[in-house]
């Protein structure tokens, strides 16, 4: 069963002989007060009190002003020499005593109004004050279960997976640990870059995850993890327009270092709006930010977790200038049974403002991790840490460590690989029907998967071929010695209705290598031939099973299909810039093929039934052909940013959209091609968040046929339609075209497709339904050809229903004829945008065939 996912960012390192200062801290009722800010004074030096409120870090011998601090409560400061020893000091906190003798309410607003305002003011020159900076990162991250059920969803969880997850028999444990440490480089307007220099994951050689590093409060919207939480973001408490959003009380103020501090509650005006609710300490005459203590729930629109808090400690750093000390963020997760909590520790020190900075210090890697990163000591760790370990993340590294280590000593061993093929079981020939074999062939020097899916999940149903039967097998293996993953993907298809056997082949070769310089080669290899079905339209967006129902059910089978003896060879490669070039070769013996069964579940009048050729463009079946067609296309996204591991890079994408060029030529004799024709087709497809505004998706392109001398159906521009209830792809469809109607082999054509999600923007404002935290979303697709042959439609749905569905109503017009308004349901949401990218088959060459 997968981990659940965390993240992490770092610093480092303190030189080995130095010695620490520790202790504990307490309120002056005697309670543990976890996550206190320690700093040497004047410096930006210092530690986090960890959960049980201890703390320490390391020192060069030498007087220290160390000063103490825990939002509510009163700053202390305590002087300490350090020589040869270890030196512990208790700090005892009084709770913050609010002054509230001198506020003065002017016609009944609460004076809390007027800080916010001079801080508002001040918002974008604190923003921009710090042109570029340089700190380390320490960042302690970690994730721990309260309750695991024994079933998620109706799925057991084996024993096994619990142990491996790290719970116990209550299904309480740490589930994920890790400490990291990096250097921070930052320069305005958005240039940043993180040298991870050590990391350390409990139970594992790996690297860890990242997040942003820095959460500002003085940005209009602040952006907390990934788009996940909300893609529209929250707004700061002291945004441009944050009077119009949030409701505040002065609670008070405090002095400390004789600068007066003004402590203000944070109230949103209305729920299930992007908001904080919480404290935020503003300081008075300068009227920045001091500290703050905010937090996110359901009501915030924040998905996945439940609550998430947000803890902020600023210092000052220079002459007026302040920056974040310690962030803390603390969330909880309580859905499907499962009780989980989270906190991610960091911990700032030693800035450098307006460093003069390497020529080469920011480029395309915005983090990169040290070829040594995770490879420090124990004793390193424990020297380097500013947050102490509590006892059960001691014990966790103890014993997932110890784990770690046999069982990667053992990972080759015959009892090793023994144990391997006892977990996975014996081979149970009766899978093949429903679940499918996968199976992996563990071995010291020959390891590989094979499989085969499921026979059920593979039937398929059409009037030409009847029930349809798929064999789709396969077998993996990597070859290490070429740095590539081979795959053999044999398939078998039988008509029932027809008795067509059609067999064909794929065979591929993924290169997955990094040079010297670190760079991304990436390329493949696909060599595929045999006996095949295809639809006449390769791109179409009709999926076997859409059609077996409304066959079945209405007697309309939209599936056009022929077969043809082909062969293909293709080649892509992935560039660090960005470019992708694929090329491809493929020769067709194509044959028409007829209808031969005409079956119905219900009763349906027979001229819906219609015949198994492209009816709305061409008058009669096609006659036999052969066509050699060359096909190349080339993308490219500008502007790609990367994580660059030790042994790896991952792209981060990026802000520019990606252009896409498509050429493909039918060549005439070659083979005995009948092909004679030249097209091609430029894109431009983009997603641009804009925050509270929402989402904005689109794609724009124009193409056309250059040459027209000879072009079977096949090979027409198709544009691809749909008239079923299921949805099609989105922004690479048209919801109510007809799927042949439109095909051409004019000089010239332009499509778009264009929609906008508002991401709770409208919804929000509904009473009782904004509850729901459904979203709207609408659009716009349309393709025009000429002034016979065009086409539009617009829709208008809600999306994250159940947080999976998307419904929408759609109109259209083609060629001048209005279409009647349909509904269509896909997928669409937090989960939903998941669901679709994954429900693409696995082995998708030569066939029709998609698993359910």
């Amino acid at each position: 069963m997968p981990r659940v996912f965390l993240f992490l960012f770092l610093l480092a390192s303190v030189p080995s002989s130095a010695q620490k200062i520790y202790g504990t801290v307490f309120s002056n009722r005697g309670d543990l007060l976890p996550y206190a800010s320690i700093t040497l004074k004047g410096t930006s030096i210092g530690a986090s009190a960890n959960e049980k409120a201890k703390f320490s870090f390391s020192v060069s011998p030498g007087t220290y002003t160390v000063v103490c601090q825990h939002i509510g409560y009163g700053k202390q400061e305590n002087i300490i020499t350090i020589s040869k020893t270890d030196q512990e000091i208790t700090f005892i906190l009084s709770g913050q005593e609010l002054d509230m003798a001198e506020v003065v309410i002017k016609k009944g607003e609460d004076p809390a109004y007027a800080i916010i305002r001079q801080a508002i003011k001040k918002r974008s020159f604190y923003s921009e004050q710090v042109k570029g900076f340089e700190c380390d990162l320490y960042a302690k991250d970690m994730l721990k279960l309260r309750n695991l059920p024994r079933k998620i969803l109706g799925r057991k969880i084996s024993e096994q997976d619990r142990t491996d997850m790290g719970v116990d028999s209550a299904g309480k444990g740490i589930i994920y640990l890790s400490e990291s440490v990096s250097k921070i480089y930052s320069q305005l307007p958005d240039k940043m870059r993180l040298e991870v220099l050590s990391s350390r994951v409990s139970g594992s050689d790996g690297f860890g995850f990242t997040f942003p590093t820095f959460i500002s409060f003085y940005q209009n919207n602040v952006s907390v993890f990934l788009n996940q939480l909300n893609p529209r973001g929250f707004v700061s408490p002291i945004a441009d327009a944050a009077l119009s959003m949030y409701r505040y009380k002065f609670l008070g103020s405090f002095y400390e270092d004789g600068k007066e501090i003004n402590s203000i509650q944070v109230i949103p005006r209305r729920t299930y709006e992007p908001l904080f609710s919480g404290i935020i300490n503003i300081t008075e005459g300068d009227w920045r930010i001091h500290s703050l203590d905010l937090r996110l729930t359901r009501t915030s629109q924040l998905e996945i977790v439940d609550t998430l808090q947000i803890t902020q400690i600023h210092v000052p750093v220079g002459n007026d200038l302040w920056r974040v000390k310690n962030q803390l963020i603390h969330f909880s997760f309580k859905q499907f049974g499962i009780d989980a909590i989270g906190n991610f520790v960091s911990v700032y020190s030693n800035y450098i403002v307006n460093p003069v900075f390497a020529k080469n210090r920011f480029n395309n890697v915005i983090i990169r991790y040290d070829t040594a990163v995770n490879k420090r000591s124990k004793e390193y760790w424990d020297t380097i840490r500013p947050v102490p370990l509590e006892v059960e993340e001691r014990l966790d590294y103890e014993v997932k460590d110890s784990l770690f280590e046999v069982r990667k000593d053992s990972l080759l061993s015959q009892s090793s690989i023994d144990s391997l093929k006892k977990k996975q079981g014996k081979i149970k020939p009766l899978n093949v029907f429903w679940k499918g074999i996968h199976r992996t062939h563990y071995s010291k020097t020959n390891t590989f998967q094979w499989g085969i899916e499921s026979l059920i999940k593979g039937l398929e149903y059409n009037t030409v071929e009847g029930v349809v039967v798929n064999l789709n097998t396969y077998y993996d293996k990597y070859i290490k010695k070429w740095k590539t993953n081979f795959s053999f993907e044999p398939n078998l298809r039988y008509g029932f209705s027809n008795t067509h056997l059609n067999a064909w082949a794929t065979l591929t070769f993924r290169t997955r290598d990094w040079d010297a310089d670190k760079k991304i080669k990436r390329q493949t290899w696909e060599f595929s031939g045999g006996k095949r079905v295809s639809q006449f339209n390769k791109q179409s967006q009709i999926m076997p099973l859409n059609n077996a129902i409304n066959t079945l059910l209405w007697g309309d089978n939209f599936l056009k299909i022929y077969e043809n003896y082909f062969a293909s060879v293709g080649f892509s490669k992935r560039y660090e810039s960005g470019f992708r070039f694929a090329v491809n070769a493929l020769y067709e013996d194509r044959y028409p093929i007829e209808n031969t069964t005409t079956f119905t579940i219900f009763k349906v009048d027979s001229s819906r039934i219609t015949p198994n050729y492209p009816v709305e463009r061409i008058p009669a079946q096609f006659t036999p052909n052969k066509a050699f067609v060359l096909s190349i296309e080339m993308s490219f996204r500008p502007g790609q940013r990367y994580i660059q591991y030790p042994n790896r890079k991952m792209s981060l994408g990026s802000k520019y959209p990606t252009f896409s060029l498509n050429y493909t030529k039918g060549i005439k004799n070659i083979f005995g091609s009948d092909a004679d024709f030249d097209k091609w087709r430029f894109s431009v497809a983009d997603g641009i968040n804009l925050k509270l505004a929402g989402t904005f998706r689109y794609k724009l392109g124009i193409g056309g046929f250059l040459n027209d001398r000879s072009v079977s159906i096949q090979d027409y521009q198709h544009f691809n339609g749909n008239r079923s209830i299921a949805a099609s792809e989105y922004l690479n469809s048209f919801q109510l075209a007809f799927y042949y109607l439109n095909s051409t082999t004019e000089p010239f054509y332009t499509f778009g497709h264009i929609e906008h999600h508002f991401n709770g923007l409208i919804t929000n404002k509904i009473p009782l339904f904004k509850r729901l935290n459904w979203n709207m979303v609408a659009g716009t697709n349309a393709f025009y050809v000429n002034r016979n042959n065009h086409f539009i439609e617009g829709f208008v749905g809600l999306e994250n229903i159940l947080k999976i569905f998307r419904v929408e109503y759609v109109v259209g017009y083609s060629n001048n004829q209005r279409i009647s308004g349909e509904v269509r349901i896909g997928t669409g949401g937090l989960l939903g945008n998941s669901v679709r990218a994954n429900a693409q088959p696995r082995r998708r060459n030569g066939g029709l065939s998609i698993s359910l």
